[in-house]
């Protein structure tokens, strides 16, 4: 398997050589030359498989250069019940008929992102300690991608982490959870600002090629090509646990801001996972559902980003948007290059006039969006209903995708986090708490770690290099 960028400018790598890195060298993203497709028969092969055996069996499509015996077992050090507390990993559970969850919040940090960084920090050690070599990783956080990082990372032999996240615009348990790690590899610095800012220094740093070479600088956000991959591997786990057919198609409805966790759907669909729809949730920062729309993809200034009671999906730009752009535009470099460019002149790019947007209308995605009134009344009806408690995130995508419900096509509705990491959400919609798992009951009156800087890019460097390892 051979990577590629979506601006065109990077020699064909390995899945090794990208491992680490992020950014491809031109400042796009990288994705594999073709996708690898999955036949009938190997999803009948696979409907009893574990959740080990069935990442092994996709992952290994992409990362053909690790030592297959190698990669089984750094996958089998990752997807244990004693992280995951669950014997499936993610499991479904009904909400009503035809309509389930899809469990991906039993990891470490209660958020679906410990799936796919669980085995990016074991994936990172075993490449370092192969080289010898060490890693700053930089990344950025609306919520979550920080302490699932962070505690995949923390220990971590040669790896520092400079994790940047909005200042004061987390909920008060996210925030607890990353800033009370002591680690002295860990390193939190809350940014003036919104999520955006943060992800914009993150480029900023990734694109300085003699900085980030000099530093060794790699990232765990979703532009690591690697996470997207890990992700890939629960929509067929899904699909699976609810299908009895090989040619059964199911859909998903997915709370979407930096557009990750929904590609990773939109990549299991163009391997031969028989999904009908991608059902794309916003909530009020609606970016994604009004390009899905309208053709616009509109990028909001800083004061403009809507501050919700789903904070993770807080974003206006969304990082992982380029990757599925580029498959529209026919993979033509120069077009990606020409719409970024225009993004970053004018603040957006139409493609509603041109023949690519007809792609986009068969990409089998359908979108809406969520207001805060809309979570409260869908945590409510589904606590009414099924006795289960979700998180806003997760009330966004169960929102929209019920709306989009087709009778006789089974709807899996992806988990974002547990509830309680957004308790006082849950006070106002039931009146009560959500139950706190053992571990977790003081977390917020921990001491916490942590320093303020504006959103200055330079700044930044200068943090990096007087901490890096």
């Amino acid at each position: 398997m051979r990577y590629l960028s979506t601006r065109g400018g990077m020699a064909s790598a390995t899945f090794s050589d990208i491992l680490l890195g992020g950014l491809a060298p031109d400042g796009g993203l990288t994705l594999p030359e073709s996708y690898p497709t999955v036949t009938p028969g190997e999803l009948v092969s696979w409907r009893h498989f574990s959740y080990p055996q069935l990442a092994f069996a996709l992952l290994s499509r992409f990362a053909d250069d690790i030592p297959a015996a190698d990669l089984q077992a750094l996958i089998d050090k990752t997807y244990t019940v004693e992280a995951f507390h669950n014997t499936a990993i993610t499991p479904v559970t009904p909400l009503r008929d035809g309509v389930w969850l899809l469990g991906l919040a039993n990891g470490p940090t209660l958020a679906f992102k410990d799936i796919a960084l669980q085995l990016l920090g074991n994936l990172f050690e075993a490449a370092l300690l192969n080289t010898g070599g060490h890693l700053n990783i930089l990344g950025a956080t609306s919520g979550d991608t920080g302490s699932s990082a962070e505690y995949a990372l923390r220990g971590k032999r040669g790896i520092r982490v400079f994790m940047l996240s909005p200042h004061q615009k987390m909920s008060r348990f996210q925030t607890a959870q990353m800033f009370s790690l002591q680690d002295p590899n860990i390193f939190n610095i809350a940014v003036r600002g919104v999520f955006d800012d943060c992800q914009d220094m993150v480029k900023a740093v990734s694109n300085d090629s003699d900085f980030k070479t000099r530093y060794a600088i790699g990232t765990v956000n979703s532009i690591n090509w690697a996470r997207v991959a890990a992700q890939i591997v629960y929509y067929f786990k899904g699909w699976l646990a609810v299908t009895s057919r090989a040619d059964q198609e199911v859909s998903f409805a997915v709370p979407s801001g930096n557009f990750g966790n929904i590609c990773a759907g939109y990549i299991a669909k163009r391997m031969g996972l028989p999904i009908r729809r991608l059902i794309l949730a916003t909530n009020e920062n609606n970016v994604l559902d009004e390009f899905f729309r309208t053709g616009v993809y509109r990028v909001r200034p800083t004061d403009q980003v809507a501050q919700t009671s789903s904070p993770s999906m807080d974003i206006s730009k969304a990082s992982n948007f380029e990757r599925f752009i580029f498959d529209m535009v026919e993979r033509d470099p120069a077009v990606v290059r020409a719409l970024w460019q225009q993004v970053d002149t004018q603040g957006y790019f139409n493609l509603s006039a041109t023949p690519y947007f007809q792609a986009v209308w068969e990409s089998g995605f359908v979108t809406g969006s969520s207001t805060h009134q809309d979570r409260m009344a869908t945590i409510r009806r589904v606590h009414q209903e099924s006795g289960i408690i979700i998180d806003t995130h997760t009330a966004d995508g169960v929102k929209v995708g019920l709306e989009y419900r087709e009778e006789g096509v089974p709807l899996l509705c992806l988990e974002t986090a547990l509830p309680v990491k957004f308790e006082d959400s849950i006070i106002e919609a039931l009146g009560c708490p959500p139950e706190r798992p053992s571990g977790y009951e003081n977390i917020e009156t921990l001491p916490q770690r942590f320093i303020v800087m504006d959103a200055d890019a330079s700044a930044i460097k200068d943090y990096i290099a007087h901490h890096a390892s």
